[in-house]
């Protein structure tokens, strides 16, 4: 069994006998634990009470971080003609058709985001089964089957980030950066908590949100009271 470097088990010490933290302690502990040599992301988990194997209790959505997330995000738009150009003039940074949907089946993937004009959804239809695995699909339920492609281009560029639920009812998603000021941390925290209550389906019983965590990319995880998330 591999062990924990010096680093990590420093990290760990410090975290022993804390939980159920409020947001500010989390940022406090993890910034002061992440000692990567890069910079680190910090990442949310959420456990949710419930079963995304019934349609009425998937939890799906977007939410513009108000200090964004640290990350350069590609964008790839699948559009024709004037919104081909819209696209592009707005920082897109892949804009194609029929040849991008021959460079995506022949498994050159080289973006993070996927938007695409709902004209061109019967061409992106043809790649379901490579870019749903990825969360890639175009979806009009996150805005990224649009007409306004200039609009969705901007909002991925400009600190969007969508989340759905994963097995187990889990959602995950980086919020920032360790070099982020503790402040914006916690009000990243606290929009993307908020968007995940305000998301809440209509088949969800019980405890919403039953356990959030906060870690940094190398660092351990620490447990967060959801009262002091949800602000």
């Amino acid at each position: 069994m591999a062990k924990s470097g010096k680093r990590l088990r420093a990290a760990k010490a410090e975290f022993i006998g804390k939980s159920l933290v409020t947001v500010e302690e989390a940022v406090s502990l993890i910034k002061r634990n992440a000692t990567a040599k890069f910079d680190e992301s910090v990442e949310i988990s959420m456990k949710l009470g419930v079963d995304p194997r019934h349609a009425d209790q998937i939890v799906r959505g977007k939410v513009v971080l108000p200090n964004g997330t640290g990350k350069s995000v590609r964008v790839a738009v699948f559009a024709r003609g004037e919104k081909a150009e819209e696209a592009a003039a707005a920082g897109a940074d892949i804009v194609g058709a029929e040849d991008l949907m021959e460079t995506v089946k022949n498994g050159t993937i080289d973006f993070e985001r996927c938007i695409a004009t709902p004209d061109m959804m019967p061409i992106v239809g043809r790649l379901g089964r490579i870019l749903g695995p990825r969360n890639l699909m175009p979806n009009p339920k996150v805005g990224t089957v649009t007409q306004d492609v200039a609009e969705a281009v901007k909002s991925a560029k400009g600190g969007e980030v969508q989340f759905r639920t994963q097995r187990a009812g889990v959602v995950h998603a980086g919020i920032g950066r360790v070099s982020f000021d503790a402040a914006n941390l916690a009000e990243n925290i606290r929009a993307f908590v908020g968007a995940i209550y305000r998301a809440k389906p209509s088949g969800a019983k019980g405890t919403y949100v039953k356990k959030i965590a906060l870690s940094s990319t190398m660092g351990p995880g620490i447990t967060v009271d959801p009262t002091s998330a949800a602000g």
